[in-house]
């Protein structure tokens, strides 16, 4: 039965004004056209994950423990990247939310399409190289694909978590606070998919990663734009808050770009042993995974980016000890109130 509403069409002139935050009313305001030029680059730039040259893709050449090595580092990805498309469909809605303008709103749906793209080219590797569509239900044919099938399953279920505490933080938190999150996911996902492009051997997988890393330039374009726009008169209140999310996003990245901080991420106390195993031999199979220092490396580079855009606007950023980057202490992380992106 329909919710009954009284009628007040005919008591007054005008409607009166929509409670928000609601879509409505509609308008399609355009006023940063550099957020235009990225929309044109999206549609330019289009691409689907199943053209790619998957026929020169012979699995047959590695033997399982490669198999199931390389797709461990795929389903660790996509522990990230393919949870990405709900992450900015939320995002997305919030636009409509808050009137932004017919630019933001464009260029949001562009990347949760990108995203998209990306969750299917991780399921699209995991399937070929398992010949099984998901790395849960797969039974292992060997000793390390077991022991990392358990790996997958522990991140996935601290995923789980940090997916309900999204939901939970977007609400609370203006475009502008979210940015930060976005730029520092974007950061992360171009420093991973620049060295495993110029690192791989096969085709498909080279050709993945440079449209990935592509559209994820696109994206930081997206994010510097409206921090342009938004940061010079972001209040002291929000300054802070940004200060602890990126603290949280290098905590919560640092599990696909480095490796996962005890104190942070629930895991097994064999994890990081048997991911560095796994690793090896996928490395040594041509699939080039950088080892330790080299990961450590690029991530405080992508760290002192981020620093570097941030020092513009004068918010404090956090200390990061594990890269030996001084900053502001953070050490009261909610979970509850991060806002893990990727």
């Amino acid at each position: 039965m329909s919710r009954h509403h009284e009628k007040i069409a005919d008591t007054m002139h005008m409607p009166p004004a929509t409670p928000q935050p609601n879509i409505y009313p509609l308008s399609w305001h355009r006023e940063t056209s550099k957020l235009e030029e990225v929309w044109s680059a999206s549609l330019r730039e289009a691409w689907d994950p199943a053209a790619l040259p998957w026929d020169t893709f012979d699995v047959s050449s590695y033997s399982w423990e490669e198999r199931e090595s390389i797709a461990y580092w795929w389903t660790l990805l996509s522990v990230f990247d393919a949870s990405a498309p709900p992450v900015f469909a939320e995002a997305f809605i919030k636009t409509y939310e808050v009137h932004e303008e017919d630019a933001v709103r464009r260029c949001f749906f562009s990347v949760t399409r990108d995203e998209q793209n990306h969750e299917q080219m991780c399921g699209l590797a995991i399937t070929k190289l398992l010949e099984h569509p998901d790395p849960l239900t797969y039974v292992p044919k060997t000793e390390i694909g077991r022991k990392l099938q358990r790996n997958a399953a522990w991140l996935y279920f601290n995923g789980g978590r940090y997916w309900t505490s999204y939901k939970a933080a977007v609400p609370k938190y203006s475009l502008a606070v979210l940015f930060s999150s976005f730029l520092m996911g974007e950061i992360a996902a171009a420093t991973i998919f620049h060295q495993m492009t110029a690192g791989c051997t096969e085709p498909v997988f080279k050709e993945g990663f440079r449209n990935i890393g592509r559209d994820e330039g696109r994206h930081m374009a997206i994010c510097m734009s409206l921090m342009e726009r938004d940061y010079p008169k972001m209040n002291i209140e929000d300054r802070a808050i940004v200060t602890k999310q990126v603290r949280a996003g290098y905590l919560f990245l640092s599990a696909v770009l480095f490796e996962p901080p005890a104190d942070f991420w629930d895991l097994p106390s064999d994890f990081i042993e048997t991911q560095r195993e796994g690793e090896a031999i996928a490395r040594n199979a041509g699939f080039d995974i950088p080892a330790y220092d080299k990961k450590k490396d690029n991530w405080k580079a992508a760290m002192l980016n981020l620093k570097g855009v941030l020092d513009k606007y004068d918010i404090p950023f956090p200390a990061i000890p594990e890269m030996d980057i001084s900053g502001e202490e953070v050490t009261d992380i909610d979970m509850a109130n991060i806002i893990p992106v990727f």
